[in-house]
């Protein structure tokens, strides 16, 4: 990066553009979390089997991990708006089609194509950004917005569709990304740059045939072994996933033209920043699992309630993205990260000193997700100011691929942990005279006590249900323990491992001593940002 390049400063329509690239990323993440409100109607409606309905809620997930890798090199091949509008396209379409679903066999297969869409809309709107925004502290501050958007969808899709099921039917919830495309696609050609590679080489198929048998098994097991436990079929899928993961990054250090650049790892900071990022969503995603639970399962509340008691958790999200590029100008981003960790312990260790009381775990969710938006504002920065304008796009679809491994990592092992301490609470005190089926249903997770618990007579099935809720309450408390002490560990290794890096946009007189530049690190801002 010239000097020329990062100190050019974006303009009102870069700030304008900004906007249209924000409707995609709250989108993506609305429509993550509204499915799921939408499920039982669906089920009813289509005839779902449980197996059936699993595919549909979690396909879409599958499709975009394993897609990331290959549309973010693509994008960089073809041209970064030009993809965006191909997947605005496709995802608008697929979202009809999907909301006039007439069996569960078309719904999976419609789902499977809006995740391949949605694949292409987050590496796209990441690398754009880069290109629009050359000054490393506006950058900065447009990530900041661009993970405020991407936060925003998540809680305002429960909210929404809560509003939406109550009014519509079930397929109205897929509608609401229709106008935002078609917005997208008009706004587009007349905001958005063009870049692309000018001589990307030729795409090879293998590697991205051995991308897709790499990421979607593993995401497939991780899930599967937070719900099934350690059983053969998910324990045979990482170990399938782990290999063909393997041999996909042995390719890629002998093609010419790879589709992941292996060298950018060479980069100490960039390596760093995505093993962060990893790291920090690992946390949320575990602890935000129980949370919701909670909220509907213990406290009682209906989905619409339980996501308007989100929201706070996005006012922080918000107040950190804000604010984490205007200190790391000041201050040196690792201690910025390494800060922003150490107060989201805090706030952990508010949610696990009372997992049962509704004000601890607001506050507390609220502060931790504060905390985390260091690592996410910064680390998204540091991935892709890390990589040349030509990789932006492959490093962007790095930086979403750890976030997802991150959340899937997060909800099977302190899922995991927490459906543990449950069943270990649970154990041996279903009523007497409950059928062995039931007990053992209730016995092994909330959801199954509350069910077995209509079948009780009201004195016993309360007392019952009561002693379900305290057990899933100390799971919980377990689990925010558990992430107080990763992210205060967290807090130490973002200090350590990114103690080289200056303040936003300070060019440094001469490097860290011991530190070694990666072949690709700016050399205007080591921030990468």
């Amino acid at each position: 990066m010239s000097v020329a390049e990062a100190t050019e400063r974006a303009g009102t329509r870069e700030w304008v553009g900004l906007g249209v690239l924000a409707l995609p990323t709250l989108l993506l993440a609305l429509d993550i979390s509204v499915l799921h409100l939408a499920a039982p109607h669906l089920s009813a409606d289509l005839g779902a089997t449980s197996s059936e309905l699993l595919w549909i809620l979690d396909v879409y997930g599958f499709m975009i991990a394993g897609f990331l890798v290959t549309m973010g090199t693509l994008g960089d091949r073809i041209g970064r708006r030009k993809l965006l509008m191909i997947g605005a396209t496709a995802f608008g379409v697929a979202s009809v089609v999907a909301a006039y679903a007439s069996s569960p066999l078309m719904l999976i297969i419609t789902r499977a194509l809006l995740g391949v869409a949605g694949a292409t809309l987050m590496p796209s709107t990441l690398a754009l950004i880069g290109n629009m925004f050359k000054d490393v502290k506006q950058r900065s501050m447009a990530i900041g917005v661009w993970i405020i958007c991407f936060s925003a969808g998540a809680a305002v899709g429960p909210v929404l569709g809560g509003v939406m099921l109550e009014t519509f039917w079930w397929g109205s919830v897929f509608l609401l990304g229709v106008p935002v495309m078609v917005v997208l696609l008009i706004t587009a050609p007349l905001l958005l740059p063009e870049y692309r590679d000018d001589k990307p080489g030729r795409l090879d198929p293998i590697s991205v045939g051995q991308s897709l048998a790499a990421m979607i098994p593993l995401i497939y097991g991780i899930k599967e072994l937070a719900k099934e436990g350690l059983e053969p079929l998910p324990l045979a899928s990482l170990m399938f996933g782990s290999l063909m993961g393997l041999l996909f990054v042995r390719r890629q250090r002998s093609l010419p033209a790879p589709l992941m650049d292996i060298k950018l790892f060479r980069n100490g900071s960039f390596s760093a920043a995505l093993a962060l990022l990893l790291a920090a969503t690992f946390t949320s995603g575990g602890v935000m699992l129980f949370f919701i639970q909670g909220l509907q399962l213990v406290q009682g509340m209906s989905t619409l309630r339980a996501g308007l008691w989100m929201l706070p958790m996005t006012a922080g999200m918000i107040v950190g993205s804000v604010l984490s590029p205007m200190l790391a100008r000041r201050i040196p981003p690792g201690r910025v990260v390494g800060a922003g960790f150490a107060v989201s312990a805090i706030g952990y260790l508010m949610m696990s000193w009372d997992a049962g009381s509704l004000a601890w775990g607001v506050a507390g969710l609220l502060i931790a997700s504060t905390g985390l938006s260091p690592a996410m504002v910064l680390g998204t920065d540091l991935v892709l100011g890390s990589a040349p304008p030509e990789k932006a796009g492959a490093a962007s679809s790095l930086s979403e691929t750890s976030t997802e491994l991150g959340m899937a990592l997060g909800i099977a092992v302190l899922g995991s942990v927490g459906a543990a301490v449950y069943r270990s609470d649970m154990s041996g005190t279903s009523p007497d005279g409950l059928p062995q089926e039931a007990a053992a249903l209730a016995e092994d997770s909330l959801p199954g006590a509350v069910a077995v618990v209509e079948a009780l007579p009201g004195d016993v099935g309360d007392e019952f249900l009561s002693t379900a809720r305290e057990a899933f309450t100390s799971g919980s408390g377990v689990i925010a323990l558990i992430a107080a002490g990763v992210v205060l560990a967290l807090s130490l290794v973002a200090v350590r491992a990114l103690r080289q890096l200056r303040p936003i946009g300070e060019a440094p007189d001469q490097p860290a001593a011991g530190h070694q530049p990666g072949p690709h690190e700016p050399e205007l801002s080591p921030t990468g940002s």
